[in-house]
């Protein structure tokens, strides 16, 4: 199952917000935004919709989740 993000454009968008910015009002660090925008690590529900609530949107638009075909 593949998990993506349009967490770079989000905050291009919300007057290109740094990743530290991000991080700082979430309340994780620099790093591990950097690993989520990335696709690298995917984050604990509490914090995906602390970066949904930042930019003031439905979690959906921040991330798509993308099933692999499974063998029948």
């Amino acid at each position: 199952m593949a998990i993506t993000n349009n967490i770079r454009r989000l905050r291009f968008e919300h007057g290109e917000m740094t990743q530290q910015a991000l991080a700082d009002r979430i309340g994780v660090t620099r790093q591990t935004v950097n690993a989520i925008e990335a696709n690298k690590y995917s984050p604990s529900l509490e914090t995906a919709f602390r970066i949904a609530g930042v930019f003031a949107v439905a979690l959906e638009e921040v991330f798509q989740h993308h099933p692999s075909s499974e063998p029948r």
